[in-house]
Order: C-alpha cells, then sequence, then structure tokens
C-alpha cells in the first residue's frame, strides 16, 4: 500500500524526467547527446552510477558515456564489449518488461565476458529487496523505440540512492527513459550524418567550383581556339561559347560567333569532313571562313562531353592555326608537282593527270562493250566528268590512280573496289582519223621550240630561262580553263585539251604556235623562238607514255616537214 509520500516522490521524479528529456532534446552533437543520457539517469532517477553502451558498426558495443564516478570513467569510457557477450546478457535474468535485471545470485557466471564493468563484491542483502553490488540492471534501447526494432545501444545502472531494487514504478521510469534516450540518440545520429553530408557536398561543390572555375580560366586563356557547341535537337553544332583566341582567329566578336554553327564558317569542300568529325568525336583539318571573306587552314578536334543519363550534351571543340604548316604542306607538294621555273606542271604531274583519264580497257572490246555503253564505263553519265575532275586534268582528279593502276574503269582488283575512287569513269575514245565523225576526244599537244637551243648558246642560261618563262606563260595564256599546260623537260611542253575534234586541235595548235613566234624581250635585247607541234589522242586501252609518245612522233614529223628557216617564222 502506498505511503502518504509516495506520490509526491513520484510527482517530482516525473518533473525530474521530464527535464531530463527536455536535456536530450537540446544537445548540439551525437557526443553532447551520450553524455546527457547517462547524466540524466544520475540526475532524474535516482542511480548513482550509469553508462551508454552505443552500438558501433561492427556489432559490438562501446563504453560511449559514463556518469556519477570519475573513477568508473576511468575504467569503462571507450572500452568496448562484443556483441555475443551482450547478447548473452540481455537473454538472461528476469525481464521487467524491456528491461534486465539479473541478481547477483546468477550474476557470477558473467565475471569472465569481456563486457567493461565497475561491479564489486559486498555483503549478502539483509531484507528481500535490498540492492547488492553484484546486481546488473540494463535498459535496451531500439531503433523503433520498442524491442522490436535494431538494437541501438544498452543503459548500465547501478548503486539506487535508496538502496533498494527498483519497484514497478521505478521501472517504468527508466524504461520509458531509455525509449526516450534511444529518440533523442537516433536523431542525435542521423543529424551527425546530415552535418557530415553538408560538410562532404560543400566540399565537393567547392572542389566543382573550382573545376569549373579552372575550366574556365583554361577555356578563355587558351592561347589556341577553343568552343562549346550544342548536340542533338534543332540546335545541334550551335555555337554556346568560343574563347578570345577563336574570336581572333576568325575575326568575330564572342556575340558574332553565337550566331554561327561550325557549318556555317567551314569552307564547302569540307563540310563533309567537318561532319564526320562531329559524328566521330575525331580531328581533321579544313578550313574555317574568316569574317574578311577569306579562309584559314585549322586542326580542329573534337571531345563529346556526355552525361551518363542523358547522352551527349554538348561538344568542346580545340581549333588550333595551322595556316603556317598547311601552306608549306602545299607549297612542297607544289614543288613536286610543279616545274621550279615556270611553275607549270611538271612530267610527273602530266602523267597522273593523263593516266587518271585512261583505262586498261580499249573502246570496242568485247570486254568493254558487254559492260559498258559506247561512251564510257557507265552510259549516259558524260556530264558528271566536269564535275568529277575538273574538265578532266585537276590537281585532285582520280584520287586512287596510280600509272600502273589505270583509271577507274579497271577492273575491282586494280582500284579497291567500287568504294574506291570515283565510281564512275567516262571513257576515253579519239576521233576517227579518216572520216569527221563528230567525236570529241583528249588531245595531247606536244610542243618543242624551234631555235631555243642558239639562244642559249648564243646569250646564256639566263636568257634561255626567261624565254622558257615567257613561252610558258603565252601557252598558258592561249588554252581554256581547265585545260593543261605542262613542261615536260628542256623546252618541251604539252598541252591537254579535252573535249575536242581533230580541227579543233589543229586550230589550237595554229593559236598556240602563233602566240610562241613573236618576239621576246629580254633585258633590251629581243629573240624569237618557234615551235612544232605534234597533236596525238588518248585513249583508253593506250598508256600515258604511249600517248605521249605517240603525239612526239608527230611532232617530229609536223618539223621535219618545214624547213629551218620556215620553223623559226612559223
Amino acid at each position: 500500500m502506498e505511503t502518504e509520500s509516495e506520490p509526491y516522490v513520484r510527482l517530482a521524479t516525473l518533473r525530474q524526467l521530464h527535464q531530463v528529456v527536455a536535456d536530450l532534446n537540446t544537445a548540439r552533437s551525437l557526443a553532447d547527446t551520450l553524455q546527457t543520457v547517462a547524466d540524466g539517469i544520475i540526475a532524474g532517477l535516482g542511480y548513482e552510477l550509469s553508462a551508454v553502451n552505443l552500438v558501433r558498426p561492427d556489432g559490438d558495443l562501446v563504453v560511449a558515456a559514463v556518469a556519477g564516478s570519475a573513477g568508473a570513467e576511468a575504467l569503462m569510457a571507450g572500452r568496448v564489449g562484443s556483441r555475443v557477450s551482450w547478447e548473452r546478457r540481455l537473454a538472461m535474468g528476469d525481464h521487467w518488461g524491456d528491461l534486465r535485471f539479473i541478481p547477483y545470485t546468477e550474476g557470477w557466471v558473467l565475471d569472465d565476458d569481456d563486457v567493461p564493468q565497475w561491479h564489486t563484491t559486498g555483503p549478502a542483502p539483509r531484507f528481500a529487496d535490498e540492492w547488492h553490488p553484484m546486481d546488473r540492471l540494463f535498459a535496451p534501447m531500439y531503433t523503433a523505440g520498442a524491442s522490436g526494432g535494431e538494437l541501438l545501444g544498452v543503459i548500465s545502472v547501478d548503486k539506487p540512492r535508496n538502496g533498494r531494487r527498483p519497484g514497478a514504478w521505478g521501472r517504468e521510469a527508466l524504461q520509458m527513459y531509455a525509449f526516450q534516450a534511444a529518440i533523442a540518440i537516433s536523431n542525435a545520429r542521423l543529424r551527425a550524418n546530415m552535418q557530415r553530408a553538408l560538410v562532404r557536398l560543400e566540399r565537393e561543390q567547392q572542389a566543382l567550383r573550382a573545376s569549373e572555375e579552372s575550366f574556365r580560366q583554361a577555356f578563355e586563356y587558351a592561347p589556341s581556339g577553343m568552343a562549346i557547341a550544342e548536340m542533338g535537337g534543332d540546335q545541334h553544332g550551335r555555337l554556346h561559347r568560343t574563347n578570345d583566341a577563336l574570336c581572333r582567329l576568325l575575326g568575330r566578336s564572342a556575340s558574332q560567333m553565337r550566331r554561327y554553327s561550325f557549318s556555317d564558317l567551314v569552307h564547302p569542300e569540307d563540310v563533309g569532313t567537318l561532319l564526320r568529325t562531329s559524328a566521330e568525336g575525331g580531328r581533321a583539318e579544313l578550313r574555317l571562313g574568316r569574317r574578311d571573306g577569306t579562309y584559314v587552314w585549322v586542326s580542329l578536334r573534337n571531345s563529346v562531353v556526355a552525361d551518363a543519363a542523358d547522352g551527349p550534351r554538348f561538344l568542346l571543340t580545340h581549333v588550333e592555326d595551322i595556316e603556317e604548316r598547311k601552306r608549306h604542306e602545299l607549297q612542297l607538294a607544289h614543288r613536286a608537282s610543279h616545274d621550279s621555273l615556270t611553275g607549270l606542271p611538271n612530267s610527273a604531274e602530266l602523267r597522273a593527270r593523263l593516266g587518271s583519264r585512261l583505262c586498261d580497257r580499249p573502246a570496242g572490246s568485247e570486254t568493254h562493250a558487254a559492260a559498258v555503253g559506247p561512251y564510257g564505263c557507265l552510259d549516259g553519265f558524260a556530264e558528271v566528268e566536269s564535275a568529277a575532275y575538273g574538265h578532266g586534268f585537276g590537281a585532285d582528279a582520280g584520287p586512287d590512280y596510280t600509272p600502273e593502276r589505270g583509271g577507274d574503269c579497271a577492273p575491282d582488283e586494280y582500284r579497291g573496289g567500287p568504294e574506291a575512287g570515283y565510281d564512275h569513269h567516262v571513257h576515253t575514245i579519239a576521233p576517227d582519223e579518216e572520216t569527221d565523225d563528230g567525236i570529241k576526244g583528249l588531245a595531247v599537244l606536244f610542243c618543242d621550240l624551234d631555235g631555243f637551243k642558239s639562244i642559249n648558246d648564243r646569250f646564256g642560261h639566263h636568257t634561255g630561262d626567261a624565254v622558257l618563262i615567257e613561252v610558258a606563260r603565252r601557252l598558258s595564256n592561249g588554252v581554256r580553263d581547265g585545260d593543261t599546260v605542262a613542261r615536260l623537260g628542256g623546252d618541251e611542253f604539252v598541252v591537254l585539251a579535252d573535249g575536242l575534234g581533230r580541227a579543233d586541235a589543229e586550230d589550237l595548235a595554229v593559236r598556240l604556235r602563233n602566240a610562241i613566234i613573236p618576239p621576246i624581250r629580254v633585258e633590251g635585247r629581243a629573240v624569237r623562238v618557234g615551235a612544232s607541234f605534234g597533236i596525238g589522242w588518248a585513249a583508253c586501252g593506250m598508256s600515258a607514255e604511249e600517248v605521249l609518245a605517240s603525239a612526239d612522233q608527230r611532232m617530229y614529223v609536223e618539223k621535219r616537214s618545214r624547213s629551218k628557216a620556215g620553223r623559226r617564222a612559223g
């Protein structure tokens, strides 16, 4: 039966417990919360010693806080008890709700386990509910607040101030306090995790900002051009951002550059190269247009910047000015294919251009007639010739041609299959020598200067060189755009003129001879040379050497047919 003072004691205890629980929620860190839990046992529940054992990530329990005794704190704080030993303790003894009480009569079996403790021996109790120094009372804490949750830790208490084992009221108060302590510890741990996450996030953001700033500076102040372009969608290729070096290179402001994509700026002949480079994220050399209408050679390297979820985001493009290198390369290529004195295509270039129009199947052969029409390897495609070859003699004619392999009408095993080079070829045939059949062919005019040796002998090679340069100029001015004038060597020149009949070729030879014979002034001295022309015709089934030899023979026939004086007079 309750004594008259018990209600007042309980009310005072509730007030103290309320204050202790309030203190739990004001702790600023996990360590503060754990120590407040231990201190609350002393302040609000009437025990002289308490300890909080917290479950670690590895499952063992560490003494995280001790209250009531400096000696006990020094002995136990930070020490670890294994999970197995703790589970054994919580499984034995008396179950007071969620509490576990192990009386001194049974606790001796726990003396050798590894759970940290401060218990000492003492005399036998004098009455039934007297607290013995070897008694043990544990209040487990669970994440869900009740025993159905995951074990969060265990509160150990000792030495009740009244010297008695707790009754029903004391047990319930301790159990309620453990419930509130579990909530406070869980919240403190959550706050600690959030704070760590926020710190980590802030560090990552700082690193990201530093990385962005590094990229910005590297982008803006790079000595070569840089650009960021859109990938995909309606704005594919649109320039979002360009650095100062690229703007200076192309003579446009950053705001002007945002109106364009690289496809708007690239040279028309390089559009295909640009598209392949953009698709593959690769590298190419091409020409970009400046504001003044000129073009500059650049090396363009693309990097596709992708998002793991959304795919490609944008294209980072590095643009390097290679105008000087490209000019040097073109000069070297020009020197290799052109005569150093006159600037005309040299012998090797002449043979390459001539050979690009020839295949090894002569017109009228059974193999050829079965495969093609009367005018080409693909009948009806004659109009394609000028687009493919630039009137037949552009420097780029026949990209897969070699003199050994012949032209594009050669079998697939010689020209690398249908995808190599052009996939059509206009068959070259010669006009009939006996009748005016109206066929236009590829005329080869072999020109040899008359009287040039005597000029060299009398006035020296300097004068002879000047004569050759002037003759080259007159020949170039006397032919059509797309025709080829080449210097074969010495005082021999060759003209390739496509689409001529026999009468047209003869008229051209007369015009060129008349253009050569007027006096040539060199250092105040007038000298004259004549010219003999032999007209040959290129035809598929012939080699370049055979065509040139035929024209050369006809030139010698024409030269011998005139007297020496007549040759000089033209």
